[in-house]
């Protein structure tokens, strides 16, 4: 872990990471206390489009949860796979970019 972690910022950058994933079922708690929609499922719930949206595949994490958890479990296991996913991505991205 070392080697992929070696300068203080890096530490800082994934503490902060860290920090998010553990309070992202807050976010969602709140979310919910607020009422607060996604804008993109909003505008398309106002024109229709969504009745007419057929998935082609349910989704890896479904409305941010992982089913037979329960939601604030399963906000904080997306938040973490998300997170993941997209880190690695991302160093495997800046890898083949530094070559």
């Amino acid at each position: 872990m070392s080697a992929l972690v070696s300068d203080s910022w890096e530490r800082r950058a994934l503490l902060g990471l860290l920090v998010l994933v553990v309070l992202a079922p807050v976010f969602g708690w709140a979310s919910g206390v607020v009422g607060y929609t996604e804008p993109l499922e909003t505008a398309a719930a106002e024109t229709g489009a969504s009745d007419a949206a057929d998935p082609i595949t349910p989704g890896l994490l479904p409305e941010y949860a992982v089913p037979g958890l329960n939601p604030p479990l399963g906000t904080l296991v997306s938040a973490a796979v998300g997170t993941a996913l997209t880190l690695a991505v991302a160093v495997g991205g800046g890898r083949l970019l530094e070559r």
